[in-house]
């Protein structure tokens, strides 16, 4: 769990090797590359990977997939591509024309199947159609100009005036309703029309599906070689050598001055200096890395910052068994878990989820034990499930003292390791007064004696230390006297945020009774209705507990982050960084039915 350290490297090499030394590069897959080009960028060329990965998504997705050609001589990736893509755009554009001749139809449909008669027949008057709801049906009698009812529902009236211009707006206790010139019976045909060419688009994607298995061999050539083009862009040239820049691994730099003795290039190695912003690279044991995937997603720590992913990754599963709260969905949730297993194992990030939703429904289960919940039933009080349960989430007091306790505790963590990352600087000493005066205030709560001295003088600390900026003369202090200040208006950011760890005891304590309520309707339903009460027990069990659970889940994820991505990241990641993309080779799984 930390931040690999990196080297900046440069290599250079005669011009006409450039195009071998980057493959060998791409295939060492250790170096984040820098762009070196003076100039502005073209527009980047067309993406033949992405379209790629497009179409494999597109037949991945079609229902009957046809039987694999495991090889073919004659294969024409790009023709496939492009003929799913095609495919894709024509079956689209056909389920939207078919959608609005069905809703043509219906709209339609109350009118009958008539044909506007030609402006000479009706002496250059036109038809004007109207739907009048029963209640405004009295108004008609209002209307001055020739009308005649076509139809009714019991809804609407359906009226077509006959007037040279369009009816004024107020002439008719409606808008006029816009039938269209083409008849239903037109509509008709070319609705079938439709549904055939369709059917044919189906047919072409079942017969394309045979190819996803070649379209997989040939999905990371494909990127790769769009990786190398890109990264042949972001090289410095000259008519004869060439350089390319890159951030590398401490642990790999023997790796590149090997392949660079072996072609025969100049290779400079030099550490981070002050002023360079490098990627941040996560180094995580697999089993718990799932943490470092939700810190990817939502903000990278800087380089030089610490890294929160297996914090995330504890705190999170603990907050997420608080908020489900019951052993019965923990279960559910492994079962979950248990059944994508074998997808999520295709990739390593779906390996590090996996292992994150073993994590999250472990701990929930063990929580649940704890709080004597089993899909809202508890335990008989002589049975030694009993004995287990040490919570109670109806216990307001307990409940609050346990939610403010870990919100202290996670503050306290995210503080103390940024305290130990700055060890040896006086900058050291503000997270370490924030810390004295988190505690400081729980001492006050509960009365212990030195509670205000404690908050004075981690207030001092946090006021002294938190702008450190070397004091060279007036303006230095007064910014420095500034910067301490502004700091200390996180007091009310501290009492909040500790605070805002109640929603773990309010959630727990809606999705348990939402359980119980549940299952007490479950009851009342079976003894009201003898005979069919089992079934509606049956059915007000399933579908409630499955609707509690899937807030409880959603509850789980969303408060769980917020907790660790806002509160947490607030006290203990100061900036933000960018992730390392290793120039490398592709690693992808080809498909198999």
């Amino acid at each position: 769990m930390s931040i690999v350290a990196l080297r900046r490297v440069t290599l250079l090499g005669r011009r006409g090797d450039k195009q071998d030394t980057l493959r060998d590069l791409q295939r060492l897959g250790v170096m984040h590359l820098i762009d070196l080009r003076t100039e502005k960028p073209d527009a980047p060329a067309g993406g033949t990977a992405s379209d790629t990965r497009k179409a494999l998504a597109y037949l991945l997705d079609c229902p009957v997939k046809r039987h694999q050609v495991p090889s073919d001589p004659d294969f024409d990736h790009q023709a496939i591509v492009t003929r799913a893509l095609e495919n894709q755009r024509q079956t689209r554009d056909l389920e939207d024309s078919i959608d609005f001749t069905r809703r043509r139809l219906k709209d339609l449909e109350p009118w009958g199947d008539f044909e506007f008669p030609p402006l000479e027949s009706l002496a250059n008057h036109r038809l004007w159609f109207y739907e009048v709801p029963h209640y405004k049906a009295r108004q008609l009698a209002e209307v001055t100009l020739p009308w005649q009812e076509v139809h009714r529902d019991n809804r609407n009236r359906y009226i077509a005036v006959i007037a040279r211009e369009e009816p004024t707006v107020d002439a008719l206790p409606v808008p006029r309703t816009h039938t269209g010139s083409v008849p239903r019976r037109r509509l008709q045909e070319e609705l079938q029309r439709l549904v055939v060419r369709l059917d044919e688009r189906v047919a072409e994607r079942e017969a394309l599906t045979r190819w996803i298995h070649l379209l997989h061999r040939h999905q990371a050539r494909v990127e790769d070689a769009a990786s190398l083009s890109e990264a042949q862009r972001l090289t410095r040239d000259s008519k004869a050598i060439f350089a390319v820049q890159g951030w590398v691994p401490e642990r790999a730099i023997e790796d590149v001055r090997a392949l660079a003795e072996r072609r025969g290039l100049a290779l400079l190695d030099e550490p981070v200096a002050p002023e360079d912003q490098p990627p941040t690279l996560l180094d995580n044991d697999e089993r718990t890395a799932g943490g470092a995937e939700i810190v990817r997603f939502y903000q990278m720590p800087g380089y030089r910052n610490w890294d929160p992913s297996r914090v995330i990754f504890f705190s999170f599963a603990l907050f997420f068994a608080m908020i489900l709260a019951d052993a019965g969905y923990a279960l559910l949730l492994l079962g979950a878990v248990l059944f994508f297993s074998k997808r999520l194992t295709r990739s390593r990030a779906g390996t590090r989820v996996r292992n994150l939703g073993f994590a999250l429904a472990g701990c929930a289960f063990a929580y649940g034990v704890l709080a004597g919940s089993y899909f809202g039933w508890s335990p008989p009080a002589d049975g030694w499930l009993a004995r287990l349960r040490l919570l109670d989430v109806n216990d307001f007091a307990q409940m609050m003292r346990l939610a403010i306790g870990i919100g202290l505790a996670h503050l306290i963590v995210a503080n103390a390791t940024v305290a130990w990352h700055r060890r040896g600087q006086a900058a050291m000493l503000a997270p370490l007064g924030w810390i004295v005066v988190l505690l400081a205030g729980v001492m006050l709560y509960y009365g212990i004696t030195g509670g205000g001295v404690a908050l004075a003088l981690g207030l001092i600390a946090v006021a002294l230390f938190s702008d450190t900026r070397p004091v060279r003369g007036p303006l230095d202090l007064l910014q420095r006297a500034g910067g301490g200040l502004y700091a200390l208006t996180d007091v009310t950011r501290a009492f909040g945020d500790v605070l805002s760890y109640l929603r773990l005891f309010a959630l727990g304590l809606a999705s348990a009774s939402l359980a119980v309520t549940f299952n007490q309707l479950a009851a009342d339903a079976a003894a009201a209705f003898p005979g069919l009460g089992i079934l509606l027990y049956a059915l007000i069990l399933i579908v409630g507990h499955a609707l509690n659970f899937v807030l409880a889940v959603v509850s789980g994820v969303v408060h769980g982050l917020r907790l660790n991505l806002i509160e947490f990241y607030h006290w203990g990641i100061s900036d933000e960084g960018y992730p390392f993309t290793a120039f490398a080779t592709t690693e992808t799984t080809p498909w198999s039915n």
